[in-house]
This record gives structure tokens, C-alpha cells and sequence, in this order.
């Protein structure tokens, strides 16, 4: 046999590895793909529920620059969408808002004092690795307290837009709502019966999308004309279609708004911070904020990210570093200091929000109207039938509070239900999360040198 001459290929290089850059640009071209779009475009409208009563009720009552806060928090929305690849809701931080609806001398530079120190806190904690500490030494259990707190806090905050006449900008109830009317309570009650309709109580896909089987055992080409009804109705964008009702109500209540609006984006400026401002801030706004911000925006959120997306990765100290930011930049030039939250997050989830498309999508459409319409949207929303809104809070405060029904023990349950408890009767996460650690150790304590074994109420919960 003549011996074959074997030709050896010439050696290839592999491929380099892609840059930096190139993974960057990967990474968020995936975060920020539609899972579904019209289930992104509804799960966008999840978070109004809280968001426009209180950026409504600071405009008309304190002077907040609406436009310049659409726009910075449109940017926010569309960062951390890029970023998280989830629905990472922006919203207004609640305890600076509430100290300055009840605090006539809380006007903008001790607003906006309020929200730079803490978003300076923030990224402290976040840097220091301080909040990462934080997130694995609290018990499930108390964060889960924290939650269902937080959840029960929206629903009963729902159900009064929903039964009673309300003056946001004062924040004050006028009286029962009519039943009848362009906001009453049979559009509220109409409202939410489309929404149970549409999206039952859990996600969707849950219910009634069994496989058609034959009467010999085999699947069914086609689904039964019922079926295909009902998957016709469940992919309606429920909450999308109520907010444009909504919308659409605002004007047909007040005609003469169109002629109220002006367009072009609110004057810019920067914020005269001044010594009393700053004190003010600090001691009113920041100090309120930070057990609010550690707990709800950033422990529960984290904790309700994982539950949500188990396949991916959170890291409190991120979510801290985040929230810091968005505070040590918008507010100095007006913008209302943002946060993210655990009950917008269960509102966008629960309505289709899947992807950072859903929040980056709401994002855009926040820059949109405060490039376009600035400051005279209030004019608008300040008409929106806030029924509706109640509606739309309503679902997001329970899907939050359903997150505690993971509670598989006496001992857990027993834990939740007291922070629970505090939480609400106290209006403060601070002495609710407080309470719950102290009975949780409290418990521990108990069961040491017992011979019952210790799987639930451990230190590494």
C-alpha cells in the first residue's frame, strides 16, 4: 500500500473573545427584548396605581415640577430596564412625599434636600458592601411581614380612592362617591370585574389552557370555540385598556382642559438648597425615608425579584447603588426623589411585565409627555377619574401581599403577622421590621437546647 499523505490543516486562531463593550451592548439588547408586547405595554401601566396620585398631589399643592420629574424618571425607568432586565419600578419615595402633603413649610429645596441625602446614604450602604450584610442576615419571614404590610397598605388605600370623593392635592376624603357618574363607583366596580376577567388571580397561562385530549386519548388539533374565547379574552391588556379609559374620561369631564395645556418641555433650573432646608430634610424627610427605602426598596425588592426571576441574579448591593443615584442627580435640579418599590414590582408583574422592555417602554413614554407637555399634564391627570386609580392600585397592593402565602410554619406565620400587624397600626416598616426581629430572636432563643429540631426558625433564614 503506498502510504497516504496526509495534509494537516493549517492551524486557525479562535475567535477573540468579545470586548467589554460588545458584552455590554449584548447583555442589555437581551434585558431589553419583548417578552410579549401588548403583556409589556399592560404590565407598564401597573405602577400608576401609586405613582400619579402622588405626583399629582405634590404639583398642585407644593409646586413640584412635574416635567422636569417625567423626564428623569423616564431615564430611570429606561436605566433599569436596561440594567435588571425585569419590570425594576421607579416611584416617588413615599415617606418624603407624605411629610411634605402634611407639612404646609415642606416645600421643594427640603424635598429635594430630603431625597440627596438619602440617595447619598444609599450608595454608601450599597458601596460598603453594609446593605448586602443587611439582605442576608434579616429573616424571610420579617421581610415577608414587611411585604404583606406594605401590600394590605395599598389595597386599603385602593378601596378608599375607590368608595370615597378625594382631594389629592390635600390628600383628604370629601365624602362618599356617588354610584353613578364619570367617576363612580359603578365604573370602579365595572372596572374591576374587566380585570378579574381578564387576568383571574394568578398569572396568566394559569387557568383554563389544559391540552384538549380526544376520546381515544390523543390531543386535539384544534381547541374548542370556547377555548379559544377564553384565550382571546386573557390576552386582552387589561390594565392598558382601563388607564386609556381613564385618560379618555379625563377629558370628557373637562372639555376646557385642552385648552389648559401648553406644550414644551418645564423650565430647568437648579434647586437653592438652604441651611434650613438641608436641616429640614434631614431630619423630616431623610431620617422617615431611610428604614422605608432599606426595607421596601431594596430587601423586599430584592427577595420579591428572586421569587419572581429565580434565574436571575440580584444583588442588593446593586438595587442600593441604583437608588442612591437616582437621588444625588434629579432632585438637585427638581426632580421628585425615586425609589424602587416591592408593590410596584407585584403590579407590573401581575398585569405582564416580564422583561426591562415593560419599564423602559413606560420609561419612554414619560419622556415623551415631559419633553412635550411638561408641567401643564397635571391638568390632565389631575381630572382622571381616581376610582379607576384605585382599581389599578388595588391589584398591585394584593399581588404584593400574596407574596406571603410561602409561609409553610406556625412559628414564620406567627413572626409575619406581628411585623404585619405593627407595620399597619404603627404606619411605620421601621417599628414593624423592628418588632418582628425581636420576637423572631425571641423565638430562637426559646428553641435553643430544646430536642425539637431547628429546620424553620434558624439564623440562616
Amino acid at each position: 500500500m503506498e502510504p497516504q499523505n496526509h495534509q494537516i490543516p493549517p492551524t486557525q486562531n479562535p475567535p477573540p473573545p468579545p470586548s467589554f463593550s460588545a458584552k455590554v451592548a449584548e447583555q442589555v439588547k437581551s434585558n431589553l427584548v419583548f417578552k410579549s408586547k401588548w403583556a409589556e405595554l399592560n404590565g407598564a401601566m401597573g405602577d400608576l396605581g401609586t405613582y400619579i396620585p402622588i405626583v399629582v398631589a405634590l404639583t398642585l399643592s407644593r409646586d413640584l415640577n412635574l416635567g422636569t420629574t417625567l423626564i428623569f424618571t423616564g431615564v430611570y425607568n429606561i436605566i433599569t430596564g436596561a440594567i435588571y432586565g425585569v419590570p425594576m419600578p421607579v416611584q416617588p419615595m413615599k415617606a418624603i412625599a407624605a411629610t411634605a402633603l402634611a407639612n404646609p413649610d415642606f416645600g421643594v429645596p427640603e424635598i429635594m434636600a430630603s431625597g440627596i441625602l438619602t440617595g447619598g446614604t444609599m450608595v454608601v450602604l450599597g458601596v460598603t458592601g453594609l446593605m448586602q450584610l443587611v439582605y442576608k442576615l434579616i429573616p424571610l419571614c420579617v421581610v415577608r411581614g414587611i411585604q404583606l404590610a406594605q401590600g394590605l397598605s395599598f389595597a386599603l388605600t385602593a378601596v378608599k380612592y375607590i368608595k370615597k370623593v378625594q382631594n389629592l392635592p390635600k390628600s383628604k376624603a370629601l365624602g362618599e362617591r356617588h354610584w353613578l357618574g364619570l367617576d363612580g363607583l359603578v365604573l370602579a366596580i365595572v372596572c374591576l370585574g374587566f380585570i378579574v376577567l381578564v387576568n383571574g388571580a394568578g398569572e396568566e397561562g394559569q387557568e383554563g389552557h389544559t391540552d384538549h385530549v380526544g376520546p381515544r386519548g390523543d390531543e386535539e388539533e384544534r381547541p374548542s370555540r370556547k377555548a379559544r374565547w377564553r384565550k382571546k379574552i386573557t390576552s386582552l391588556p387589561s390594565a392598558f385598556l382601563i388607564f386609556l379609559l381613564g385618560v379618555i374620561l379625563a377629558f370628557v369631564r373637562n372639555p376646557k382642559v385642552v385648552h389648559e395645556i401648553s406644550f414644551g418641555p418645564s423650565s430647568m433650573e437648579v434647586v437653592k438648597i438652604s441651611r434650613h432646608a438641608w436641616k429640614e430634610g434631614f431630619v423630616k424627610g431623610a431620617i422617615p425615608q431611610l428604614p422605608l427605602s432599606i426595607l421596601n426598596s431594596v430587601i423586599a425588592v430584592c427577595k420579591l425579584s428572586s421569587d419572581l426571576f429565580p434565574e436571575r441574579d440580584f444583588s442588593a448591593t446593586s438595587l442600593s447603588v441604583t437608588v442612591g443615584l437616582m437621588n444625588v442627580v434629579g432632585p438637585w435640579f427638581g426632580a421628585m426623589p425615586s425609589c424602587h418599590g416591592a408593590g410596584g414590582l407585584a403590579g407590573q408583574y401581575k398585569f405582564g411585565g416580564r422583561s426591562g422592555a415593560c419599564v423602559a417602554l413606560l420609561g419612554a413614554a414619560k419622556l415623551v409627555l415631559g419633553l412635550v407637555l411638561g408641567t401643564s399634564l397635571v391638568t390632565i391627570l389631575n381630572h382622571f377619574p381616581v376610582g379607576v386609580l384605585g382599581v389599578l392600585l388595588l391589584f398591585a397592593g394584593i399581588e404584593l401581599a400574596m407574596c406571603a402565602r410561602d409561609m409553610n410554619t406556625k412559628e414564620e406565620s406567627f413572626v409575619m403577622l406581628i411585623c404585619t400587624a405593627v407595620s399597619l397600626v404603627g404606619s411605620s416598616a421601621a417599628l414593624g421590621f423592628a418588632v418582628g426581629m425581636v420576637v423572631y430572636l425571641l423565638l430562637w432563643l426559646r428553641k435553643l437546647g430544646t430536642d425539637k429540631p431547628d429546620s424553620v426558625m434558624s439564623m440562616d433564614a
